[in-house]
């Protein structure tokens, strides 16, 4: 379950931010549609019929005052910030209310005329987000207005006929941008929905085959580290009251206990794998201090094994009393054994020179010292 809730995260969010993308892109074409309209097609017309209006410079200041209150809106549309749609709807309805009777009668067709088709392109900006009812009804509301317009300077039926095409005209290509920006938005997050599930899956399944060797390597390794004793047992090679059987057994037992420790889940598995060969020391009688100062930083199991490993082997030979002592940084840890110095002792490989893991034996015929450390590099 925990899997597929961090499957099931990890696509909505892709969709979110896909999503995203794709509405910013539509936001950004529709301000350029709505203010070309606006600068490429109503202010040459107006500006070359200036004289022919019959209230040009309501006309003028009706096109200016849209398109301030356009740029407000692009503004906060851009930067994705919320908008006051009723205000700017019923705004923008107004001017174009008196706009269509500035124009006059031999205008009202025109482009001068420029409440045609700025209410539609600017009504797209002012509703953006909103549900698409919002935009059919303020179209809706421009188109009624236009026909009292219409019929206020005694329309015929040629001139219904032209407000029926113009309204068809004004009305359609808004309608279907908001619409296709809808759908482009809610495609785009389909797919990075379906992107995401599929490559979480795919990594699901890697990190499966990796568990399923790495088991297979904890095998291996459990298999060395009991496998010649047990066998030695078994043929009569090696005697159980032997302190040196015995020892290797312990040895053996020790090692099989941190390699079973790797695998739990645990917060700190660092300390949580020296707990556990210190727990297998003290079930022989021996008492072991364990001293942590700091928190260990995550380190990868073949680092911890690194660390623990030289640790295991000196703690499964001590007889009587231990020190285990942890000092950890997010970028160090050192740990340290401290056992008398009783017997021979079973010397571990040194790493590389260049090994992140450093590894220290001594002792003075009284006290054995045993330290591994590992540097962030």
């Amino acid at each position: 379950m925990p899997a597929e809730l961090a499957t099931g995260g990890a696509a909505s969010t892709a969709g979110a931010a896909v999503a995203t993308n794709a509405d910013r892109g539509a936001r950004i074409a529709a301000v350029l549609i709505a203010y070309g309209w606006h600068l490429l097609i109503s202010l040459p017309a107006v500006l070359l019929t200036w004289s022919q209006l019959r209230w040009p410079w309501v006309v003028g200041g009706g096109w200016l005052v849209v398109a301030v209150v356009g740029a407000f809106a692009a503004r906060r549309l851009l930067r994705d910030l919320p908008l006051p749609a009723l205000p700017l709807v019923v705004g923008l309805l107004l001017v174009d209310a008196v706009v269509f009777p500035a124009s006059g009668e031999a205008l009202l067709f025109h482009s001068a005329n420029w409440g045609w088709g700025t209410v539609g392109w600017f009504a797209v900006l002012f509703c953006w987000g909103r549900p698409l009812r919002d935009l059919v009804a303020t179209i809706a509301a421009g188109a009624v207005v236009a026909l009292v317009a219409v019929l206020a300077q005694g329309a015929d039926a040629a001139d219904l006929s032209r407000y029926a095409m113009y309204v068809y005209g004004v009305a359609v290509l808004p309608i279907a941008l908001a619409v296709g920006a809808t759908a482009l938005r809610s495609l785009a997050a389909e797919r990075a929905r379906a992107a995401a599930t599929s490559a979480a899956v795919t990594a699901q399944r890697l990190a499966a085959a990796h568990a399923q060797r790495d088991r297979r390597d904890r095998l291996a390794l459990v298999d060395a580290a009991a496998g010649e004793i047990l066998a030695d047992l078994a043929a009569g090679r090696a005697d159980p009251a032997d302190p040196l059987v015995q020892r290797r057994c312990a040895l053996a037992a020790a090692r099989l206990r941190r390699l079973i420790a790797e695998s739990d889940d645990v917060p700190d598995p660092l300390l949580h794998e020296l707990r556990a060969s210190a727990d297998l020391a003290e079930r022989r009688g021996v008492a072991v201090d364990l001293i942590t100062l700091g928190t260990p930083p995550p380190l990868p199991v073949e680092i911890r094994r690194r660390l623990v490993d030289p640790l295991t082997t000196a703690l499964a030979q001590a007889d009587d009393r231990a020190r285990l002592t942890v000092l950890a940084s997010p970028d160090a840890v050192e740990i340290s054994l401290v056992t008398p110095d009783r017997g021979t002792l079973e010397e571990v490989a040194s790493p590389p020179g260049n090994d992140p893991v450093e590894y220290e034996q001594e002792r003075d015929g009284e006290v054995r010292w045993t330290r591994t450390q590992w540097r962030a590099r």
